[in-house]
């Protein structure tokens, strides 16, 4: 594990947030859709289940989207960052629950709403990989026909491709074919 596991959960459910409108269209269409994401990712703490909830967790998406394409940037990323951090007014403390007995951080009130905790928690979860040096784990997609996003949470960080949409399959059988017909 390159992170705590807390911390590796809250990335992949980052980049899984922002692919939710880069491949296949609009995948947070509805309440249902974002119960269900929320349930994978096991959020907890209020939930209005409103369309004003949707729309500002798409917004966090957008804004979270961002920050992954100013990966290259490390001042901007930071900076980026920094801001979301602010304006979810970010304060950490330590639990743990009966499914997850191991301590985390929750870094917002379970009564705040649903985008400022996730955006909390996911400021968070970058903060912890700039601070470790590694905001090159985050990633577009290689594939020429992809805008997914990735979190190479690989030991040599050598991750290309999402999993999004087969596109590392795609490219293997793309490059293997190639080879075959230059011979």
């Amino acid at each position: 594990m390159l992170f705590t596991y807390d911390t590796e959960l809250t990335l992949r459910a980052v980049s899984v947030l922002i692919n939710s409108d880069r491949v296949d269209g609009e995948q947070l269409a509805d309440l249902a859709a974002l119960d269900e994401y929320l349930d994978t990712f096991g959020w907890t703490g209020r939930r209005d289940r409103d369309a004003a909830e949707l729309d500002a967790v798409r917004a966090l998406r957008t804004r979270l989207g961002r920050i992954w394409e100013a990966a290259d940037d490390e001042t901007h990323a930071v900076d980026q960052v920094n801001a979301l951090l602010s304006d979810t007014k970010a304060s950490p403390w330590l639990t743990r629950h009966p499914e997850m007995p191991e301590w985390h951080l929750h870094l917002a009130s379970i009564h705040d709403p649903l985008w400022q905790r996730m955006g909390a928690e996911m400021a968070m979860a970058l903060a912890d990989l700039i601070r470790g040096g590694e905001l090159r784990r985050l990633k577009l997609c290689a594939a020429p026909d992809c805008h997914a996003v990735l979190v190479d949470l690989s030991r040599n960080r050598s991750g290309k491709f999402c999993d999004t949409g087969n596109c590392g399959n795609r490219q293997h059988v793309a490059a293997y074919r190639e080879r075959r017909s230059n011979k």
